[in-house]
């Protein structure tokens, strides 16, 4: 027997809808926050724009194509681990009719790995553009001010241990001599002689003092520095001697080539030279060091994202995990709204760094008012002026920087869990658009409203 029955397979079977026990659960759907959620995504054209199709080989998918979609945004919605959240989808029938799926209580779904799986899959296709572009054609017709534009960008860190030289080089340091060692082994030759159970010692030593001197640091690094060059060179001639009798996977040629990365830059480091692209972490070696400035945190390590918002509503402009200046960025901002909205933007709002003089021209020439502080004489109409900028940097740094707050805090948006760039990157998206959709409700509740009314 199926574990799963999709609601489109099924519900052509019902012959007598009275003896439905489902139907009270639709019905209480319908009215929850979720089954409001629902109605706000057009799963159907999402799935047909990032190319999510049903496979017409090999047994069937638990999920449809619009089911995998909706489990995503639940994962965003509940905040669930993996194994969580589908034991929770086992019991939940509300989040069973959100995923478009139907779970026999006997027979439950046991492989919590499927929701990696089908997070891996939709963030190999994923489409940030065409799918913002499809969710703002959706919400549209409920939004009301769409003449003015907000903007900022946050980062979203990603769940790493907070990196220093010395932890990212013995990281690799115990990585290659366990990879060395199993080698050895497999080969049944003697390993290498080498230093490490001495710089275990030695760092382990390091690690539990209170106060580490400089000259400490020093010595541990230029000790860490020369026995991963030994350790690299001993496995790169071991496995090219051996070739034929060693069966070594891509991801250990690619975290081979990134410890190799890690000891240049090292290397260059301790030597006093600048380096780009520092890498910070041998599991994610996409993540790069934002430096934010900020009293709290003056370094974080995640995705970089420039949002625009629109009534409330928020859009990605531009993800990237290096840093970038987001105040160079007001064109693309305001060309992003108007592809989006059709509407011509009036009002903006921006933090001071985006107060350029390029920026002030730009938005001169579009006949666009600002929340920039006033540069040179004042105008007929300054106090109008003044209130108007008043407004518009009070609703920037309540709305805007609020709904920051609130997807960090709500959405697991707080430490990103993912492990590749692409989950990463999928993970943030649907997180931003779940929180989205929470505050489009009240939006379309007031519109339907109104034309009741």
């Amino acid at each position: 027997m199926r574990k799963i029955q999709k609601f489109s397979d099924l519900q052509p079977t019902i012959g007598f809808t009275e003896f439905d026990i489902y139907s009270d659960y639709r019905q209480s759907f319908q009215t929850s926050e979720l089954g409001k959620i629902y109605e706000l995504f057009p799963f159907k054209a999402l799935a047909e724009s990032i190319g999510l199709k049903e496979s017409r080989s090999g047994r069937d998918s638990y999920f449809s194509p619009e089911g995998k979609i909706a489990l995503m945004l639940l994962k965003s919605y509940t905040g669930l681990s993996d194994r969580d959240l589908i034991a929770q989808l086992n019991a939940n029938l509300h989040y069973q009719i959100f995923c478009g799926v139907r779970i026999n209580p006997l027979n439950p779904l046991i492989n919590f790995k499927i929701v990696s799986e089908i997070r891996c899959d939709i963030g190999s296709k994923l489409n940030i553009d065409a799918f913002q572009q499809i969710l703002a054609s959706e919400w549209k017709p409920y939004l009301e001010n769409m003449s003015i534009l907000m903007t900022d960008a946050t980062c979203y860190e990603s769940d790493i241990r907070y990196p220093t030289d010395i932890k990212i080089l013995w990281e690799s340091t115990d990585w290659i001599y366990g990879q060395l060692k199993i080698i050895v082994k497999t080969l049944k030759t003697r390993m290498p002689r080498s230093k490490y159970i001495k710089q275990s010692r030695r760092y382990r030593s390091y690690c539990k003092k209170r106060k580490r001197s400089h000259k400490d640091t020093c010595v541990l690094t230029r000790s860490l520095l020369h026995l991963l060059d030994k350790l690299i060179k001993e496995t790169e001639q071991t496995v090219k001697a051996n070739r034929s009798r060693l069966k070594l996977s891509s991801r250990f040629h690619k975290r081979l080539s990134i410890i190799k990365k890690v000891l240049k830059q090292q290397s260059d480091l301790f030597s006093g030279k600048k380096i780009d692209n520092r890498i910070v972490s041998i599991d994610k070696d996409y993540i790069r060091p934002i430096v934010r400035g900020k009293e709290i945190k003056r370094v974080e390590f995640g995705a970089k994202v420039n949002l625009i918002q629109v009534d409330g509503i928020n859009f990605i402009e531009h993800f990237d995990f290096n840093a970038f200046n987001e105040g160079i960025r007001i064109p693309e901002c305001i060309d992003k709204q108007q592809r989006l909205f059709r509407k011509r933007v009036t009002l903006l709002a921006a933090d001071q760094i985006y107060a350029t003089n390029y920026n002030r021209k730009c938005c001169t020439k579009k006949k666009i008012t600002t929340s920039f502080v006033r540069k040179g004489r004042a105008s007929k109409y300054e106090q109008q002026v003044q209130t108007m900028r008043n407004l518009l940097n009070k609703e920037r740094s309540t709305r805007l920087e609020g709904s920051f707050g609130t997807e960090k805090r709500h959405y697991g948006l707080d430490r990103i869990k993912a492990r590749t760039k692409r989950t990463e990157t999928l993970w943030i998206f649907f997180a931003i658009h779940t929180a989205n959709a929470v505050r489009m409700i009240p939006k379309v509740e007031r519109a339907r409203a109104r034309q009741a009314a």
